[in-house]
């Protein structure tokens, strides 16, 4: 094992992420907040990253730099009142689809959208990648995933 990512390392990503995710946001309106974790609650550096959506009103996307990769998880709906078993399937069929993400039940049967990237494959245009595409699949997913789960609320 190597000790390639060092905290100097760590630091300099840590800068970048910081300066690339501001960066999107300058460009790109659907940014509502982009905001750090509170390093006290844990060891390793977060960020959420607040998007405003067409389907579903907000993506969050919560960050979280390791030693060795970014983990990034997106909260899709909670765990589903109605069809439950439909709703996980349907979900699981559709990570077929998927690129580096996929979804995952979570706390408290929450369904999630999560994935992970080796720091040495971050850079800017990947981190570009990351955000666009769970903003499109968790818009793509939302609507077939909230009627089913609370299907008696839209009869």
């Amino acid at each position: 094992m190597t000790d390639y990512h060092l905290p100097p390392s760590l630091a300099d990503y840590e800068a970048n992420i910081d300066a690339w995710l501001h960066g999107f946001a300058a460009d790109n309106p659907l940014f509502e907040a982009i905001d750090r974790g509170d390093p006290s609650d844990s060891a390793e550096p977060r960020w959420y990253v607040r998007l405003q959506g067409e389907e579903k009103d907000h993506i969050t996307i919560w960050f979280t730099l390791g030693q060795r990769t970014l983990r990034y998880e997106v909260y899709v709906l909670p765990a589903p009142p109605e069809h439950a078993a439909e709703v996980y399937e349907l979900a699981l069929r559709r990570n077929d689809k998927l690129v580096g993400a996929h979804f995952a039940i979570g706390v408290e049967d929450a369904l999630f959208l999560r994935g992970e990237l080796p720091l040495s494959a971050l850079n800017e245009a990947e981190l570009d990648r990351i955000v666009g595409s769970l903003y499109t699949y968790t818009e793509q997913s939302f609507p077939a995933l909230i009627r089913l789960a609370f299907a008696s609320k839209f009869a």
